[in-house]
């Protein structure tokens, strides 16, 4: 097994869904492939293009959101949920990683726009063309990360932005409400930018000029251009009631009408929403840049240029030293899927564990179990993290015949986990070691790579592996040794 592909996200300057999205497509996920994505999802609503410009006197990738329909249907939390687990099926034409990750951001969002007005989280409701940009933007960087091989994702501490902004009902301070509940728990400040700009020709467009704009007091281009264009940022409300005018549950009333800066000389918002639950969805823990072999860089850009600092979020992927880790070994919470099914063909078993796998899950397994009336029987389980519960369960329901699952919380503890190669009749043979602070507690030959060795020399796999058992020991790979000794 190769080391495994890891992605760090540098928000030290805000992010937005479009940024995020500019950068996978900067570091070479292919526009062609990611408008694939979404015309499976959202047939011919939208067009996906990238623009190169310059912010902060930094080269960057503008991704560009062409809604092609004229009046885009306003969808609820529990339409899209739905609209995107269909794919999840055998006949979904989207990848279920990609599935399985837009659904995390997805639900995020909505979860924090319910918090923030109180309301049941199916009732949010993403409006008209504000649905498209959150749909293109969020599924096509879960997509353009998945194209690139990313298998694990961490950020930086995030930057969000002083200051007040002219929402829809008046105005409000920066970070802006649903931002605040999706940040809890992760390291974040609010800037140390100030708020003059360059002026852009247009939204979108490299800088012409690089004299700062002072923010004195908002001007007419301060309010044409937007700190990440926030394209990307749905109308979002709550269901509404008999006694109450619908309400609004983010600031932007139409997508193409930035929120303005209220506060003369500040910086305004930094991060949105969008962006703020794709970074929160996506990682795993928040770090500084971590040790690993740097493959490729992404430089999104967003749709204004700070006098003082780029405005991009850089995406940069690598492969993680053999001995990295990305999940804390020390009580990991984890949700263990699991139902009783009486009367499917057995031969469909191995397709739905690898489809549970593909949707996220950390492992997936079956039981044998004898039901009432002596009906012969399995149980199929699934351990996920509780972000990837409803991709996963998504699954069981559609592609097994149970009618339902249950749902138990547990704590896992794990040895670290490390890989590395030995060499056994000029074939590389991988060796997974789980070890405890660097002492080896055991290390196994892969399987696959041990039948691929096998295959390669025209050997039984069983005349192979006594002969990497002793490769293991020569080199060190026993329990009770130190891993790099």
């Amino acid at each position: 097994m190769s080391k495994k592909v890891h992605a760090w996200l540098d928000v030290t300057a805000g992010v937005a869904g479009d940024m995020l999205l500019g950068a996978t497509l900067d570091a070479g996920a292919p526009v062609a492939r990611i408008q694939d994505a979404l015309d499976a999802l959202v047939p011919g609503a939208v067009r996906i293009e990238a623009e190169t410009v310059v912010r902060g006197g930094q080269r960057g990738t503008k991704a560009l959101v062409r809604v092609l329909v004229d009046d885009p249907p306003h969808r609820t939390w529990a339409s899209i949920r739905e609209m995107l687990g269909e794919h999840l099926g055998v006949a979904g034409r989207l990848h279920p990683r990609t599935v399985g990750l837009a659904l995390g951001a997805f639900g995020a969002l909505a979860e924090a726009e319910a918090r923030v007005h109180g309301t049941p989280v199916d009732d949010v409701h993403f409006h008209e063309v504000g649905a498209l940009d959150s749909i293109a933007d969020i599924v096509g960087a879960c997509e353009g990360l998945r194209l690139l091989g990313v298998e694990s994702v961490s950020a930086s501490p995030l930057t969000l932005g002083a200051g007040r902004i002219r929402a829809a009902h008046g105005d409000i301070p920066v970070p802006v409400p649903a931002v605040l509940e999706l940040v809890r728990g992760w390291p974040v400040q609010q800037t140390s930018y100030s708020g003059a700009t360059r002026p852009l020709d247009k939204l979108g467009e490299r800088a012409t000029s690089s004299e700062p704009s002072p923010l004195a007091e908002p001007s007419p281009l301060a309010e044409l251009v937007e700190a990440h264009s926030h394209h990307d940022e749905p109308s979002l409300s709550a269901e509404p009631s008999p006694s109450a005018e619908p309400v609004e549950a983010h600031h932007h009333p139409h997508h193409d009408e930035p929120a303005a800066v209220t506060t003369p000389g500040e910086v305004g918002e930094l991060a949105t929403p969008t962006g703020v639950a794709l970074v929160r969805s996506l990682s795993s823990r928040c770090e500084s840049m971590p040790t690993m072999q740097v493959q490729g860089i992404g430089i999104g850009a967003g749709g204004k240029d700070f006098a003082d600092h780029p405005n991009v979020v850089r995406l940069v992927v690598g492969k993680l030293p053999q001995t990295a880790h990305v999940e804390d070994p020390e009580g990991i919470e984890v949700l263990e899927l699991m139902a009783n099914v009486d009367d499917m063909d057995p031969r469909l078993w191995p397709s739905v564990l690898e489809a549970l796998l593909q949707a996220g899950a950390r492992d997936a397994w079956l039981v044998p179990i004898v039901m009432k009336k002596g009906r012969p029987a399995h149980t199929v389980h699934a351990l996920v993290r509780a972000a990837d519960e409803h991709a996963v369960g998504q699954v069981l329901l559609r592609q097994t015949s149970t009618l339902g699952y249950r749902v138990a919380s547990l704590r896992r503890t794990m040895l670290q986990r490390a890989w590395r190669e030995v060499e056994v009749l000029g074939q590389q043979v991988q060796v997974k070691v789980g070890h405890r602070d660097g002492q080896i507690v055991h290390a196994t030959a892969e399987f696959e790579s041990l039948a691929a060795a096998a295959t390669a020399l025209g050997m039984p796999q069983f005349e192979l592996s006594p002969r990497v058992v002793a490769a293991m020991a020569r080199a060190g790979l026993v329990a009770g040794c130190d891993l790099d000794a």
